[in-house]
């Protein structure tokens, strides 16, 4: 399950619908080891196109160095999908939020990073927020995403709660 910040989800919104008709792309990144996006860095889509996303190598350095050093590793790699032929809209008047053959072959080199996809139809239309990771054999599995005011009053799992024998 990715549990994210509802002020993240706010963030790729507006860079979506700011970049529209163009895909918009970007990481969050959390403290490494943590599976909690802490920090949203939008990135430059070289591909420039509405159909598909690439990251600007040199800046990708450099949010990888810099957030290195912060202590931070990416949890969520992020682009926006936006209505094309290939992405055909789905019952919800949305285009498929979906990973694309390319978007997989990006999975596959961070695994264990969730790929956040917000598919809108325009900048003022209502969006998909959905996210997706690769399993071990390499197929593609769609993950539960919970959106938070807060970490704090997130549920982390059965093994969060204090033992009252301790």
């Amino acid at each position: 399950m990715l549990v994210i910040r509802a002020d993240l989800v706010e963030q790729m919104v507006a860079h979506a619908r700011r970049d529209h008709p163009l895909e918009a792309c970007g990481q969050l990144t959390g403290t490494e080891g943590s599976d909690r996006p802490e920090r949203y860095i939008p990135m430059t889509n070289t591909d420039a196109v509405e159909s598909d996303y690439a990251f600007d190598s040199r800046e990708q350095l450099r949010v990888h160095r810099e957030s290195e050093e912060r202590g931070e590793e990416p949890v969520v790699v992020f682009h926006s999908h936006t209505r094309v032929p290939r992405r055909p809209l789905t019952d919800t008047g949305l285009p498929e939020a979906y990973p694309s053959e390319k978007d997989i072959q990006y999975m596959g080199l961070q695994p264990g990073v969730h790929f956040a996809i917000v598919a809108l139809t325009g900048p003022d239309s209502s969006y998909d927020l959905r996210s997706f990771l690769l399993d071990e054999a390499g197929d593609v599995v769609e993950d539960d995403v919970e959106v938070v005011e807060n970490y704090m009053f997130a549920h982390t799992g059965s093994d969060d709660v204090p033992d009252p024998d301790a």
